[in-house]
């Protein structure tokens, strides 16, 4: 049997008593990431790795939100989990769908080790 064409991986888990999804699936250009607590693709965010960057060890991502909310927290959000995608699959860009009930730290970690589990880069 040939192998799928786009590579998919998801899992669920409760972060702080919330149902939690997640969904990642590998493109030849992005990573695409869904997080909702709602079923739903929610805000979408691109998250690029910032060419501009002058520090290696330290690189600059930008956020910009192509559909829905466009408020400060969904940019801290989409940085930190988008952040964390890109460097784990090689400072690749991520597109980010966001629909969470619970942002908080400690919820941002808790779904930093869902995305670990679906992935598939």
């Amino acid at each position: 049997m040939a192998a799928p064409i786009i590579k998919s991986k998801q899992a669920q888990k409760e972060v702080n008593g919330i149902p939690t999804e997640v969904v990642c699936t590998e493109f030849s250009n992005y990573i695409f990431v869904v997080l909702t607590q709602y079923g739903k693709i929610g805000t979408l965010i691109s998250v690029t790795p910032d060419s501009r960057s002058n520090d290696i060890s330290t690189p600059s991502f930008s956020t910009k939100v192509l559909l829905g909310k466009d408020e400060p927290m969904t940019h801290v959000c989409a940085k930190n989990l988008g952040m964390f995608v890109s460097q784990e699959a090689g400072s690749r860009p991520v597109l980010l769908g966001l629909a969470l009930k619970d942002s908080s730290i400690d919820a941002v970690k808790q779904i930093k080790e869902i995305i670990k589990s679906c992935q598939i880069w």
